[in-house]
């Protein structure tokens, strides 16, 4: 498992991403923005969901779907941030 403060700082990056596009980063960003190798920042994406915190991939895939409280998935429940409704939630 990674240490704390890179999955502090994936977690960080990943719900920061959510808030400023509307959707989740690839691990390709997270490493770029981590300054990883692509498959360290696969890693870290992987490691973090396999934290115990309410984050989920893809089934099969890298590819983030959802950690708390945002969702890349369409659902019934918007999160609205500064007048503007552009997320979903878990």
């Amino acid at each position: 498992m990674a240490d704390i403060e890179l999955l502090d700082r994936t977690y960080h990056f990943i719900t920061r991403s959510f808030v400023e596009t509307g959707r989740a980063p690839h691990f390709t960003e997270v490493a770029r923005e981590l300054a990883l190798p692509v498959e360290e920042g696969r890693q870290a994406v992987h490691d973090l969901a396999a934290s115990g915190i309410p984050m989920w991939l893809h089934p099969g895939t890298d590819t983030i779907v959802s950690i708390a409280p945002f969702s890349s998935l369409p659902t019934h429940y918007r999160i609205t941030i500064g007048r503007q409704k552009r997320w979903y939630g878990q």
